[in-house]
């Protein structure tokens, strides 16, 4: 489809982030009903080493030059899975489609780049989104996971922390053996979960900034007899909420109240730590249990997000 008449593209830069950041706030409220992206978040995606601004990005403005859709193309997995985001505000499907055309050829080039004879080209949306997902299905994508934010306020009076189970210590990850550990435990904890990718310790720490990551944390839990077993990640760099990345628990160990024990420290720690709100995300159809889980210690749904799926040639 043809880019409308008056509208023009081109690629980012870092120093559109304020105004990237402010469309996608907009496109925040008018979804969730509240702006919640931050600038340093913005400046993260734009400067990661994985993207060719280039080549990766586009801005979309209407006649008036007003920014009105924002996309980026990532390729995290040096594979065949290539993630695509883009923010439109209402009323533009054309310019939206045309600019979904320039992303999904970008992912097959990717992934032909990497080897691989397909691109799996995955997009996350709200799940009430600015954009008119029929005509996103008139491409060929398709809805095929939903996941559940959920959240929970906290209280240093209320959210003590727990009791360790027996035999189990919590340690703050604070070397490089650690962090080892840590992509290690990661990946074998979430290893059978929708959409997990296998990467090296390099490549991972590359994908999620690990040089710059608060690592303190991050802890892991040793169970007597059975070594390293868990592991908590969490993130305390927004404004609204204190979040957790991943809860993981060794599959042989589960059943123990070893998630349980592992979500009632991160309640009370970052209670503890003057925090009013934490978040986590969850795949509605996690077979470990981890959404009765999260539900039953307290958490309620803020918002929900659809992954969407297109898969093409690279030829």
């Amino acid at each position: 489809m043809a880019l409308p008449d008056g509208m023009t593209l081109r690629p980012a830069a870092v120093d559109d982030a304020e105004a990237v950041c402010a469309l996608l706030n907009r496109v925040d409220e008018l979804e969730v009903g509240r702006a919640f992206t931050e600038l340093h978040e913005v400046v993260d995606d734009l400067g990661h080493v994985s993207v060719d601004l280039e080549r990766d990005s586009w801005l979309l403005h209407d006649g008036e030059g007003r920014l009105i859709g924002y996309g980026i193309v990532r390729d995290r997995s040096a594979g065949e899975r290539i993630n695509l985001d883009q923010y439109l505000l209402p009323g533009h499907t054309a310019a939206g489609l045309h600019l979904f055309g320039l992303m999904e050829a970008r992912g097959a080039e990717l992934a032909r780049r990497n080897g691989a004879d397909r691109a799996v080209l995955h997009l996350v949306l709200n799940s009430r989104p600015t954009f008119d997902t029929v005509a996103l299905g008139g491409r060929g994508w398709r809805k095929v996971r939903r996941h559940h934010v959920l959240t929970r306020e906290v209280d240093p009076k209320a959210d003590l922390f727990p009791e360790a189970p027996a035999g189990l210590r919590l340690r703050a990850c604070s070397t490089e053996e650690d962090r080892r550990t840590v992509h290690r435990l990661l990946h074998e904890t979430f290893a059978e979960h929708y959409d997990f990718q296998d990467r090296s310790y390099e490549k991972w720490c590359s994908d999620t900034g690990a040089e710059s990551a608060d690592w303190s944390l991050v802890w892991i839990a040793e169970l007597d007899g059975h070594g390293d077993v868990a592991v908590l990640r969490t993130r305390d760099e927004r404004t609204d909420t204190a979040w957790a990345s991943n809860i993981g628990v060794r599959s042989a160990l589960r059943g123990r109240g070893l998630g349980g024990y592992l979500l009632r420290y991160f309640f009370a720690f970052y209670a503890d730590r003057g925090r009013t709100r934490v978040g986590l995300g969850v795949d509605t159809d996690n077979a470990t249990g981890a959404p009765a889980l999260y539900r039953n210690n307290g958490m309620v749904l803020d918002f929900a997000v659809d992954t969407w799926e297109l898969v093409v040639p690279v030829g």
